[in-house]
């Protein structure tokens, strides 16, 4: 969904082991990664090697300068967030193009399952908030207004492999269902300006002299 160009600065919100920026090594772009952790910076760095800019910091308190990168980007990292509305307007702080969110879908089938498993044996996904595509939408629309936003879903059916079934997956229709295991939406934060007339303080008309009326005629000298 991102479809990045060479020369392009990209950054990975959330970006821990650094799995998701892996593939984005041979693009020929510029790759940056953020991540509260400590262990999962020192094994994204291990994965990633030099290649990638790595920092520690919080996605509600990104420590860069306004349109920093072309693209920001959660994927699976925004569940984690205690305060996701924050974190989305900070990467459309930083991030002059697009942002991209992957997150995984509340009303998928697996992970309706895997949020019932977790009442009964805690695991990763009991920390986690699922979301909605318009739960998302909500929070971009509130915060950005009526700004483009495009999404799909994608994994529609986990359990079943094979050839035809990634044919499947591919199609435009089937992308559009609301049941997909993972939702991916880009947000293009088009900025917008609140215009409102200027009140201008003008003195009051009585102090101003009014010019003379009348009709003007040239002045006759008298003789002596």
């Amino acid at each position: 969904m991102m479809n990045p160009k060479k020369g392009e600065r990209i950054l990975d919100i959330g970006c821990g082991t650094g799995i998701s920026l892996s593939p984005l090594l041979d693009k020929g772009v510029s790759l940056t990664g953020i991540d509260p952790s400590l262990y999962m910076l020192d094994k994204a760095c291990e994965r990633l090697g030099q290649k990638v800019d790595l920092h520690r910091g919080s996605a509600e308190e990104l420590p860069f300068e306004d349109n920093s990168f072309d693209t920001a980007f959660f994927f699976t990292s925004l569940e984690f967030s205690d305060r996701p509305a924050k974190a989305i307007e900070e990467a459309c702080r930083v991030a002059k193009d697009q942002v991209v969110i992957a997150v995984l879908n509340r009303h998928a089938p697996l992970n309706m399952y895997r949020r019932c498993k977790g009442v009964f044996r805690p695991d990763i996904y009991t920390k986690m908030h699922f979301f909605s595509i318009w739960e998302i939408k909500q929070i971009v629309h509130a915060m950005l207004g009526k700004v483009p936003v495009y999404w799909r879903t994608t994994i529609q059916a986990p359990f079943i492999r094979g050839r035809f079934m990634a044919w499947v997956e591919n199609l435009g229709l089937v992308q559009r269902s609301c049941f997909g295991t993972m939702i991916c939406m880009r947000i293009r934060p088009v900025p917008k300006f609140r215009t409102r007339p200027l009140s201008l303080k003008l003195k009051a008309a009585s102090l101003y002299k009014r010019p003379a009326s009348g009709l003007v005629t040239p002045m006759r000298s008298r003789k002596s």
